[in-house]
């Protein structure tokens, strides 16, 4: 099969093009023929090593210390068709396997946890583990469609359940263009909350086209200093100054850091013993009833997918650069077949 290398740290030129086993799955693992992978911010940062400072000796000591030698292949999310299931599949269904809540043809979606591996054209994951969950694709969404909801779907709609957003509440994205602020914009407006979302000029029209009812330009105004104030903020791209952010929340209000900072997490357990705001850092689990509240607001119609770019699997390397412009919008979709 064909897939994207990954040689070695650094720029996008260490993805590489190369012919390459297809894996066979083993038992309670199940291969997936991949129609469509996307490019975030993680993996970016995966392939470079640009990630917080905590994290990159834990990934040297896991993926290998001088170049990638665990995982060679990239990509966090894909969608795609069920190839085989377990060791053997007969008449389109699983054998002498406990990987039997799908048959070889179901469209799925998965997220590959720490596994990677979406950017080839299959891709081996396991039918029951926690870290790797695969899903039934939704029937009114594309595989490029679907292959944006691990990322971006799901952990919006994390982030809005644990702030417990409620209908008429005030909330503030920061961050609301990529991937997980253009499905958080959608969600809490599903919801009921009048929402803020917090943007460069070139991605204000967008986001009002998906429901934002006000924007702010960061690059013309600091939103904790115009003397609005919100129930939530949702800061995605861990910029937002935080002891003015806290003074922005009203009375009970909650903070929630996507992309949190050891110095973050110190002043937000500060902050959560001393007033009355709360400080929330946690990362996505892909919980049963996060999978079932969006994937109830998908087929319900009340979620649009941003798409703002599409490339071939050849042109990975180019899709990467682009996205560490951080201009795009929304979803930045590999297109494998």
């Amino acid at each position: 099969m064909k897939a994207i290398v990954w040689t070695k740290y650094g720029p996008p030129e260490v993805l590489q093009l190369q012919e390459v086993a297809t894996p066979a799955p083993n038992e309670n693992e199940i291969l997936i023929k991949v129609h469509a992978a996307t490019v975030t911010a993680g993996d970016c940062e995966a392939r470079d090593l640009s990630l917080a400072p905590m994290f990159r000796l834990p990934f040297r000591l896991y993926f290998g210390w001088r170049k990638p030698r665990r995982i060679t292949i990239l990509g966090q999310e894909l969608a795609g068709e069920v190839a085989a299931i377990g060791r053997t599949a007969v008449g389109g269904a699983a054998v002498g396997t406990n990987a039997t809540q799908f048959q070889v043809g179901d469209p799925v979606f998965a997220t590959t946890g720490l596994r990677f591996g979406a950017y080839a054209e299959f891709a081996c994951l396991s039918a029951r583990s926690a870290m790797t969950p695969v899903w039934p694709k939704p029937a009114n969404m594309s595989y490029e469609e679907a292959a944006t909801i691990p990322t971006g779907g799901l952990n919006a709609i994390h982030f809005l359940r644990k702030a417990k957003v409620q209908s008429g509440e005030r909330v503030l994205i920061n961050g609301a263009g990529g991937s997980i602020g253009t499905y958080g914009v959608q969600i809490a407006k599903a919801w009921g909350a009048e929402v803020t979302a917090v943007e460069h000029t070139d991605k204000l029209d967008m986001l009002r086209s998906i429901g934002a009812d006000h924007v702010i330009d960061y690059t013309q105004k600091d939103f904790t200093q115009i003397g609005e104030r919100y129930d939530v903020v949702i800061d995605v791209v861990g910029k937002s100054p935080f002891g003015r952010t806290v003074r922005c929340l009203r009375a009970n209000g909650r903070y929630i850091l996507g992309n949190p900072t050891i110095s973050g997490m110190f002043r937000a357990a500060w902050t959560n013993r001393t007033t009355d705001k709360r400080v929330i850092f946690e990362a996505a689990s892909y919980q049963p009833e996060d999978v079932r509240a969006l994937l109830g607001l998908i087929e319900a119609g009340q979620i649009k997918v941003v798409i703002d770019r599409r490339y071939p699997l050849a042109d990975t390397a180019v899709a990467h650069r682009y996205v560490e412009t951080g201009q795009k919008l929304g979803n930045v979709i590999i297109s494998v077949r």
